[in-house]
């Protein structure tokens, strides 16, 4: 019996699983993860609105697991051996014969201060905090930004902090107190958001400046501080911070033998495999491809990336021809609660279309769309 282990309960361990039995796999199949549900994250962004709980986003997998035939090891990973094929974790260990990686990443929190800034796609508490805070503030100044690993650009997830900036400023609005706020965008980039594309960086600062948003661009960030935020080129003050640091890989790839990145993620290749290691393979924001310096950090990524990697390594074990590589593709709605905007890129188009209410209902649907087939 080969026996395939899968790390991780979010989008791409589970389209993974997915991938596996439609591919035809009958075999068990064990999957690690600290929990026996899946948290919806694209949807944080509505929960400053009240438009969702913590349990509207939080799916739990128990049926999914009884469908797919999954067995479910209920544990932390805390390490991981490639000569050995073993996996650790706080509840003991598990054998493999082939892995897929699909445990996310971890934000980094170097700068001093950090403490003082609400992280959005930290948890669903952290944005229910910050949603608590801002409902009993009478005024003041909000402070939205973020920014990249300096080793490795790419692992940054900026989207979500557009679409909390524009849908509080919304909300403010619908709510009569948008008068009694200012609005503050932070980055050290001068080009924020220039992943997707030049046609969208101009609209974003346009929506911006429309909308009455102050701009701080092109600084680096110093430090947080409970009034605000120091950066190189001043002082940015703020009553409420809401930041998106960087990425980098789990925490447990420090008691791995595995290769890594300059910024900490497994490095990978076109076809999601680790160079040099076999039957090991990785999707989604554990890992470090190559690609377009656009390549993001998402969910329609992760969920590519792990059906590649289910195709070469079926394609391993039959002994056939394994070179399914993932197509590098961004599809991203950036909304502002009312209305919404698409952005799409691969290696041939940069497509935009303009805020339209109806692309704010696309994003709802295409929620309830992924997650149906877990209830």
């Amino acid at each position: 019996m080969h026996q395939i282990v899968v790390l991780g309960s979010g989008f791409a361990a589970l389209t993974a699983i997915r991938t596996l039995r439609k591919e035809g796999w009958k075999e068990k199949i064990i999957l690690i993860s600290p929990r026996s549900s899946l948290f919806y994250y694209p949807s944080l962004i509505w929960v400053p609105a009240g438009l969702r709980t913590e349990e509207d986003l939080t799916v739990s997998l128990d049926k999914f697991f009884q469908d797919y035939d999954v067995f479910h090891h209920q544990a932390n990973v805390t390490g991981l051996s490639t000569k050995a094929r073993q996996v650790y974790t706080d509840e003991g260990t598990i054998a493999f014969d082939s892995l897929i990686i699909g445990s996310g990443g971890k934000f980094l929190k170097k700068i001093p201060g950090i403490e003082h800034a609400f992280i959005p796609c930290e948890s669903f508490t952290t944005v229910q905090s910050y949603s608590q805070r801002l409902a009993i503030l009478n005024g003041g100044t909000l402070a939205f930004g973020f920014s990249t690993n300096p080793k490795e650009p790419a692992a940054m997830r900026g989207g979500p902090i557009f679409e909390f900036l524009f849908g509080i400023d919304t909300l403010l609005h619908q709510q009569k107190r948008r008068q009694d706020f200012e609005l503050v965008f932070f980055s050290p980039a001068t080009e924020p958001g220039k992943r997707l594309g030049d046609a969208a960086v101009k609209a974003l600062l346009q929506e911006m400046d429309k909308r009455g948003i102050q701009k701080h661009l092109g600084h680096k960030i110093s430090e947080f501080k409970v009034d605000g935020i120091k950066t190189e080129g001043g002082e940015v003050h703020s009553d409420l911070t809401l930041f998106m640091p960087g990425m980098t890989g789990p925490a447990w790839l420090a008691n791995s033998d595995l290769p890594l990145s300059e910024g900490g993620f497994i490095q990978a290749n076109e076809q999601c495999r680790i160079p040099g290691i076999e039957n090991i393979f990785v999707a989604g924001d554990s890992g470090s491809f190559p690609g377009p310096g656009w390549l993001p950090k998402q969910a329609h990524i992760a969920d590519l990336q792990a059906i590649s990697a289910v195709k070469n390594l079926l394609a391993d074990i039959k002994k056939q021809p394994a070179d399914y590589r993932f197509k590098p593709e961004l599809v991203c709605i950036v909304d502002a609660f009312s209305n919404g905007m698409l952005v799409y890129r691969d290696p041939k188009r940069n497509i935009l279309l303009p805020k339209s209410i109806l692309l704010h209902w696309s994003k709802r649907f295409f929620e309830w769309w992924y997650l149906r087939s877990y209830y």
